[in-house]
This record gives C-alpha cells, sequence and structure tokens, in this order.
C-alpha cells in the first residue's frame, strides 16, 4: 500500500496547475453542508474539515485544553490504543492530520478510494470516540510541555506572546493556544473530554473534498463520519476592537540579535476595501524581494536578512503585523525605516509600475496554488470560512486587476496609521527608547 501512496502523491505534485475548477455544493441528509472538486482521474481523496472556534473556546482556568486535546485525537480512539491506530492508519495507507488554532480546529486526511470505507471509520473513532488513556495523556502533555519551555527562549515566540498580550489582555487571544506550564500540568482527563465536547460539534464544522469521490458518496460519508457528533459546541468568544499606540516595548532578551513585531489594527476579510489592502500589502511588505520593506530595510541597507508584513484577518479582531529581525546596533535604524515606509505609503500611496507589478504576481501566482487534491481541499474549506462563495475561485484574479492607483491611495491612508504603530522588540536594542503604551 505505501508504494502506491506514493506514486499517487508523485503524480499530484507532478500535475499542472488548475487555473479553472468545478466545485459543486453537496448538502447530506443530515444537514451538513460541503464543497466537492471531484477528479476521479486517480484514485484518491483529501477531506478538509474545520470547526470554528478553535483553542478560543478553552474554558476559564483551562488553557491549552483545547490544543492537547486535538493532539491526543490519533493517539488512540475506539477500540485501537495510541500504537494500534497508527497500525491501522498506516495499513490503510491513510494520512490523517490534526490541528488548532486560535479559530479553528483542523481535520486533513487523505485516503486511497479501495479503502475509502475502512479509513473513514478510522477517522471516525478519532473524532468521535477519542480514548485519552492516562499514558498518552501524559506522553503528549510532556511533548507540549517541553513546547512551551521552548518558546520561554525563543524570541520570536516572546515577541508574539508580548504584542498578543498587550493588544488582547484577558481575551483567549491574549495568551498563548499552547496555555502556561501551570494551566497544562494541571489538566484533567474530564478537562480533555469537556474541550472535546466543545470544539467538536455540528454547528460550527466546514467541509470540503477534492478527488475520486462523486457527491453521493461524499453525502454518505460525511453523515457517517460526523452525525454522532454534539449538535452545539461552546459560545464563541466576543470580538475585539484593535488600538494601538506609536512607540516601542523592549523585552530584555540576552541575544545578539533582536527581533520586532510590529502592528496596527487591520480589516476584515470582508471589508470592501480588502483587496486593494491586499495589493497594498503585496507592495509594501507581502511581496518578497519587490517588497518595498525589503527593498529598503535589506536591499539598501543591508540591516536584516528579511522582513515582511501581512494582514490578519482572524474571526474576532483584524491585525496588520510584520516582523524584522535584526543585530542589537542596527535594529533601532531598521525600525526607523520601517516607520518612515509605513508613512510614505499612507501618505503617496504606490506608482503605476509597483501596481502592475503587484498584480502580475498576484495573478500568476494564484493558479499555482491548486496543484492537488490537497491544496484544493483547504483552499475550498479556507474560501467557506471566509464567507465566500464557489465562484470566487474564477473571480478572484479579477478583483485584483479591477484595484486602481486611486483605490490603494485612499485605502494606505485609511489603513495606514503611523501613529499607532506598535513595536515589540525582544533582545538588546542599543539606541532604542522605550515607550509606554500598547
Amino acid at each position: 500500500m505505501k508504494p502506491l501512496l506514493a506514486f499517487v502523491f508523485s503524480l499530484f505534485l507532478a500535475a499542472p496547475a488548475l487555473a479553472e475548477i468545478d466545485i459543486q455544493t453537496v448538502e447530506t441528509p443530515k444537514g451538513f453542508t460541503a464543497w466537492l472538486v471531484e477528479e476521479p482521474s486517480i484514485p484518491f481523496t483529501s477531506l478538509e474539515i474545520r470547526f470554528e472556534g478553535g483553542t478560543s473556546l478553552d474554558a476559564p482556568g483551562e488553557r491549552g485544553a483545547t490544543h492537547l486535546m486535538v493532539a491526543l485525537l490519533e493517539e488512540g480512539a475506539g477500540e485501537y490504543d495510541a500504537r494500534g491506530f497508527a497500525e491501522a492508519s498506516e495499513a490503510l495507507a491513510a494520512s490523517f492530520r490534526y490541528d488548532s488554532g486560535p479559530d479553528t480546529v483542523s481535520v486533513s486526511a487523505k485516503f486511497l478510494t479501495e479503502n475509502r470505507d475502512a479509513a473513514m471509520a478510522l477517522l471516525r473513532e478519532s473524532l468521535v470516540a477519542p480514548r485519552f488513556d492516562e499514558d498518552a495523556v501524559e506522553r503528549v502533555r510532556a511533548q507540549v510541555l517541553s513546547s512551551i519551555r521552548s518558546d520561554a527562549k525563543d524570541p520570536d515566540a516572546i515577541a508574539n506572546a508580548t504584542f498578543d498580550r498587550m493588544l488582547f489582555g484577558d481575551h483567549p487571544y491574549g495568551s498563548q493556544p499552547e496555555g502556561t506550564e501551570e494551566s497544562v500540568s494541571a489538566l484533567s482527563r474530564d478537562d480533555l473530554i469537556a474541550a472535546h465536547k466543545a470544539a467538536l460539534a455540528r454547528d460550527r464544522v466546514y467541509i470540503a473534498a477534492a478527488g475520486d469521490i462523486s457527491a453521493e458518496e461524499l453525502s454518505s460519508l460525511i453523515d457517517g463520519l460526523l452525525g454522532d457528533l454534539p449538535a452545539t459546541g461552546a459560545p464563541l468568544p466576543a470580538d475585539l476592537e484593535v488600538t494601538t499606540t506609536a512607540g516601542v516595548t523592549v523585552v530584555p532578551f540576552d541575544t545578539p540579535q533582536s527581533v520586532a513585531m510590529f502592528g496596527q489594527k487591520g480589516l476584515k476579510r470582508d471589508d470592501p476595501d480588502f483587496f486593494a489592502a491586499y495589493v497594498m500589502n503585496t507592495i509594501l511588505g507581502g511581496g518578497g524581494f519587490e517588497a518595498r520593506l525589503m527593498t529598503e530595510v535589506r536591499e539598501k541597507r543591508g540591516l536584516t536578512y528579511g522582513v515582511y508584513s501581512y494582514l490578519v484577518p482572524l474571526d474576532h479582531a483584524e491585525l496588520y503585523l510584520g516582523r524584522v529581525a535584526s543585530a542589537n546596533d542596527r535594529v533601532a535604524e531598521a525600525i526607523t525605516v520601517i516607520r518612515d515606509e509605513w508613512a510614505k505609503m499612507a501618505r503617496d500611496g504606490v506608482t503605476r509600475e509597483e501596481l502592475d507589478q503587484a498584480k502580475t504576481y498576484l495573478t500568476g501566482a494564484y493558479p499555482l496554488r491548486f496543484d492537488g487534491n490537497g491544496p484544493i481541499a483547504r483552499i475550498l474549506v479556507g474560501m467557506q470560512m471566509d464567507g465566500l462563495t464557489p465562484d470566487y475561485v474564477t473571480t478572484r484574479n479579477a478583483q485584483v486587476e479591477a484595484v486602481t492607483l486611486e483605490d490603494v491611495k485612499r485605502v494606505a491612508g485609511d489603513l495606514l496609521k503611523p501613529d499607532a504603530l506598535r513595536f515589540v522588540v525582544v533582545g538588546q536594542p542599543e539606541g532604542l527608547e522605550e515607550t509606554p503604551g500598547q
């Protein structure tokens, strides 16, 4: 089985990019909705499932419960202990992956057509009947605690955690999804069972599939896979209004190179100006070596190996963030350049040449994302969660092309706030004055 699966994957890696795909909407008898791209030419299917809420659903005092629970879904289910589950999935040449984030619990599955029923029966056990055996809980708990201790010594992780804490406070976004040593150490099996019921529920699930499966087959598969999950999960957290003030927060850390996170309020994914902001950010900091920040901070001054910015439309807050690392004696200069470029973009917008280059990059790269069943299924489920319609895959590039110089200038002036750009610097920066605020 394993050589066959490797052969199937190699075919998909070599497959041409899909410029257009036919997306079917599948409604199941039990009320689930899924999107499907049917491709019967190779006997292989990718399935993507997302549960809204994620680690933000942790109960008070139980931070890290959802993260630990999700990590345990493949560590024994139904009649299988952890080893038995791994052996069963390997025998079926099936691949399952479970992950969690601030807004989602994600489940990814890849399976051969000939083993579909058995693979889905095994996946169902992990979702509906995880065992949470004591030995598995303690082993995975130890892994999580080790990761938490490692993050406490990682400048990037410290910068992220500090920024989140400053912006979000007591909201779940304000603390790390993995929890703390204290909270994770205190979690009981009952806490994990409660987290499972809170996060994996039918009222918050999004589903997409791509590959050798028909709409009728997918409908039956989904009802059998998810029909026995709880009807409703825990309430979602409240929305937040992000506020920042300009300045620098320094976290002392013994390292020759400082890491700086920077950011301000962003905008929602469904904002009418999102595409203009997306194109603008490609020019400012999201377009690799052609972006202004990379040109000014790295190419012209040699202050860093890399600097970038990105829009972060979370479910309950909107951010516009960036990251740079530089030697302690040069990070102050890097921050000055970033501030200047932020202000310049807000004031002047972009040039016609920059706009045309960004559009060429964004429209040319988009079809390359559809390079196999797995990427297609992931894109489809992400579209659903963003509230998009199936025709987005054919209209997306037209929306990019429709962005004008005037749109970018207007959005840059509205979105970019130099007087609200906050930096969190972890290291021993020289010549950098710390300022209060957030």
